[in-house]
């Protein structure tokens, strides 16, 4: 069988796989919706009992529709930064943009302990951790940006968003330190990560970035197949270098940050779906990845979510806990499997 006929195989089987945990995910939780209900609630509008349609429209459809955008968006990020830096332990968040946000809530959550309230007080309302996050991401970004366009070496870059960490975790702890019980509580519960706690409008407002990252991700296809080659060969080939380096800066940043600021930092996913779709793909190729990482992400995401939830129960378990319990092992066992690391 050619790669050509394989490849869309296994594409139209994952399309069907992310279908089907669509729609388990929204019937799953502590109160448990037929998968027939569900169904007649996303076509027509109307369910056994209206409860379900209250809790599928307001609650469960908006948590599902995050953990693919959070899912395929952390996904696709990690497969631009491990291409960039070409390092299979790069990340979305190497840049420091997950401290930038964390930084930032720290200092609405944790501030009113060192600033007597002044930073806090102007900033309370519903979307202040999202403005704090928005915000810390984009400082971060635009540092980032500009030492991009002085310095040569990518790999400094690497190093430089890795000092970015290093000093915001530093700002962090100290505010952290001052900070009362009931502060460190929240900040903590922000940093487990989570999925259903936006509204519509901030869905949508996380659709927009979201979809302007996946475009600009996509028109980098042909210049990131370039760079695996080596920047001076892609150099040869007359790629600049410079300029691409910023468009796939950019993209990560607006993926990355956006899922950072809206549901918190989700550990793993960025990091090992890449690793996950080059290895059932056996392929380097950006033009067969960016899909696959973008099918494997949105899934595994969902199936997190779902494990999360602990079906017919009231509890819910922390989201970063289940995608590192979950992932780590079959990334492993993928690993062991082949025996190399495709790159």
């Amino acid at each position: 069988m050619s790669n050509k006929k394989s490849y869309k195989i296994l594409f139209l089987l994952l399309t069907i796989i992310l279908i089907v945990c669509f729609f388990v995910n929204i019937s799953l939780g502590s109160v448990s919706i037929p998968l027939k209900d569900v169904f007649n609630s996303l076509i027509s509008g109307s369910t056994e009992r209206e409860t379900w349609q209250h809790i599928i429209q307001n609650y469960r459809l908006p948590k599902a529709i995050t953990a693919i955008l959070v899912g395929s968006g952390l996904g696709i990020s990690g497969l631009l930064m491990q291409t960039l830096f070409r390092n299979p332990l790069a990340g979305p968040f190497v840049l420091g943009i997950s401290s930038g946000a964390s930084l930032g809530v720290a200092l609405i959550v944790l501030g009113s302990s060192v600033f007597s309230g002044i930073l806090t007080s102007s900033f309370m309302g519903q979307w202040s951790i999202v403005i704090a996050a928005s915000l810390g991401s984009l400082l971060v970004l635009l540092a980032v940006l500009i030492i991009s366009l002085k310095v040569r070496d990518t790999m400094a870059i690497l190093i430089i968003g890795l000092m970015f960490s290093s000093i915001t975790a530093a700002i962090v702890s100290v505010l952290s330190y001052f900070g009362s019980a009931e502060q460190l509580q929240q900040y903590i519960f922000w940093g487990f990560g989570s999925l259903g706690n936006l509204s519509w409008n901030e869905i949508l407002i996380f659709a927009i970035v979201y979809v302007l990252g996946l475009l600009i991700s996509v028109s980098a296809i042909k210049s990131l197949n370039t760079l695996l080659l080596g920047e001076n060969y892609a150099k040869s080939l007359g790629l600049n270098i410079k300029r691409n380096r910023l468009t796939i800066i950019l993209a990560t940043s607006l993926l990355a940050g956006t899922i950072t600021a809206f549901s918190g930092p989700i550990a793993f996913i960025g990091l090992a779906i890449p690793h996950i779709a080059r290895q059932i793909f056996n392929t380097s190729n950006h033009k067969t990845l960016l899909p696959a990482v973008f099918l494997f992400g949105a899934i595994v995401m969902l199936i997190c979510d779902s494990i999360s939830q602990l079906p017919n129960t009231e509890k819910t378990l922390p989201i970063n806990a289940i995608t590192s319990l979950f992932g780590a092992p079959i990334v492993i066992w993928l690993l062991v499997r082949k025996r190399k690391m495709i790159f």
